[in-house]
């Protein structure tokens, strides 16, 4: 079993703000603060993963006190709220437990308060996630979605620039640089909802009842609020704690607002949504029962390095994320896979950009007889430091039984992740293999035009979905799985068809054996691929990450540098 296996990886270890609060019935319970300094309280209130937050604060020194009632809030002396999930459960579980009251109070004090992504939605009105729902009622102003019906891409997923309005301490050294966005939400500078249609742009920028709360914008499709300031309150809508050193640097001047701070050097200046590189890694157990990167087939298992080494170096080689492809022979009982949670649980305190997880993700019975769901699965994996969730074989297998019934039926590993998760947090792998036709009539799937013709002078061809690491085939096309797995709730798709790119209104991300920095250049120049992933050419030191990065900018495409 992989749970006996070694892992043999790297060891681990302004003025005060308005009281609006006040109409809401906020508490007004009498706590004195913990008065300790090298300490920080943070909200976790169970609805996700948050261990990619404790690790950044510890790394950055700071020991970590957790909230367990409304009083612990009221005492904390930095109080770091990274909300994750939805906006109506998160909500629903902050007013049940008094916590709601016990935060709007915290916040009329103006105590030191940083709320990350939707630790920074809660904060306004009410959001139109799930109909609409009111928040905590701090800042003027709806939640609302992307808007997808003109080719937006939903979710805003990567490394996007911010535009600074305000000058603060949080954001001291962030001018010119990438951070880290995942969301289909954001708020808007308006005063309400009903104003959206009837102003122009100008006219909401001018509007002034929560314009003194923005501190940075970011333009994706529209400019929305990416951070807010106001005294010793602060939020944001990007994940610093996955925002590398740039992030780092934020979170360090929020907890330690009278240090020098330090400036990360950048020698291009952030100005859009960034092209992503992402390092994949496939962990195998080899002969000796230790976890190793490896590429090739199951027969030659070739040890190209340990996995939590290659992960930390990658990220210090600018990789934008790192992704994990589980290939060990736990697959009968993914819980027992106890190594691969140790990789993720170390990565994690090394490497601050996103890491995401494949290989296994399904509903299965173990020996005993036990049931356990795909959430059960992917939640123990978002424990252990994953962001994101990748899903194959499964995933194909309920497109099949969404498109025969058109039913969702709300059971698949896709729908009960992203309803708990959302779906930034699922990602689609797609793996299939090339069938030439000589006519497009004769298939029922979406077929191209190719430029090198079949072996029997075919000029198109259809792309056959795979299960079990491309050995079997499935009645399926790429095209067709692609918009029936965004349907039931993915937020991403790993594509090996890049032919395939223009089924979905999600982001596509594109692995097709890259062996040449060209071919990272290609693909977003012809394709509109938000990322492109590699693996071989990074385990052989062929190409490093550095000179796919110069090449890209060469280029004219904006990266992350």
């Amino acid at each position: 079993m992989a749970a006996a296996t070694s892992i043999n990886a790297v060891p681990c270890s302004a003025g005060r703000p308005k009281r609006r609060s006040q109409r809401r019935g906020a508490s007004t319970v009498a706590v004195r603060a913990s008065g300790d300094a090298s300490t920080v309280t943070l909200l976790d209130y169970g609805a996700g993963n948050v261990r990619s937050v404790r690790n950044a604060i510890r790394h950055l020194g700071f020991g970590i006190r957790d909230v367990r009632s409304p009083e612990d809030i009221l005492a904390a002396d930095r109080l770091v709220f990274p909300g994750v999930g939805a906006f109506g459960s998160a909500m629903d579980v902050l007013t049940r437990s008094g916590m709601a009251d016990a935060l709007r109070e915290y916040i009329r004090r103006d105590r030191p308060f940083l709320g990350i992504c939707l630790g920074l939605q809660l904060l306004f009105d009410s959001s139109e996630e799930n109909g609409l729902i009111s928040g905590l009622g701090v800042i003027p102003g709806v939640v609302r979605r992307f808007d997808s019906s003109k080719g937006l891409i939903v979710p805003h997923i990567g490394w996007n620039a911010l535009e600074i309005t305000k000058d603060t301490q949080l954001l001291k050294g962030a001018e010119g640089h990438h951070v880290y966005f995942v969301h289909s939400y954001h708020a808007l500078p308006v005063r309400n909802s009903s104003f959206l249609d009837a102003l122009s742009l100008v006219d909401l920028w001018n509007s002034d009842e929560n314009k003194e709360w923005i501190s940075s914008v970011c333009n994706y499709g529209e400019s929305f609020i990416s951070s807010i300031s106001m005294g010793n309150i602060q939020a944001v809508q990007f994940h610093p704690e996955k925002s590398g050193a740039t992030g780092l640097s934020i979170l360090k001047n929020f907890l330690s607002p009278n240090s020098s701070g330090s400036k990360v050097p950048s020698r291009r200046k952030a100005s859009n949504l960034a092209k992503r590189v992402i390092a994949c890694l496939d962990v195998r157990s080899n002969d000796s029962g230790d976890l190793v990167v490896t590429k090739g087939d199951q027969y030659d298992v070739r040890n190209l390095g340990k996995p939590v080494d290659l992960a930390s170096q990658y990220y210090i080689d600018g990789a934008d994320e790192v992704s994990f492809l589980n290939i060990t022979g736990f697959r009968d009982f993914p819980l027992g896979d106890l190594p691969m949670l140790e990789v993720l649980r170390c990565a994690s305190e090394k490497v601050f950009v996103p890491l995401t997880v494949g290989g296994g993700i399904r509903d299965f019975t173990d020996a005993n007889g036990r049931y356990y769901s795909s959430l059960e699965v992917a939640s123990e994996y978002f424990r252990s430091g994953a962001d994101k969730i990748s899903i194959g074989s499964n995933a194909v297998f309920a497109a099949e039984a969404y498109l025969q019934t058109g039913v969702k039926t709300g059971k698949s590993s896709l729908e009960q992740i992203s309803r708990v998760y959302g779906n930034q947090a699922v990602v689609v792998s797609i793996d299939p293999r090339r069938v030439y036709v000589k006519n497009p009539e004769e298939v029922q799937f979406k077929t191209v035009k190719v430029s090198n013709k079949g072996p029997l002078g075919e000029e198109y061809a259809w792309y056959q979905c795979t299960v079990s690491g491309g050995r079997d085939s499935r009645p399926i096309g790429a095209y067709e799985l692609a918009k029936a797995v965004e349907e039931l709730g993915a937020g991403e798709i790993l594509l090996n068809c890049i032919d395939c790119d223009d089924a979905v209104t999600i982001p596509v991300i594109a692995s097709s054996g890259a062996g040449i920095v060209e071919h990272f250049s290609e693909v977003f120049e012809k394709t509109n691929a938000s990322a492109a992933l590699a693996a071989g050419i990074f385990h052989r030191k062929e190409v490093p990450i550095s000179a796919v990065k110069e090449h890209l900018v060469d280029a004219g495409v904006e990266v992350r540098v």
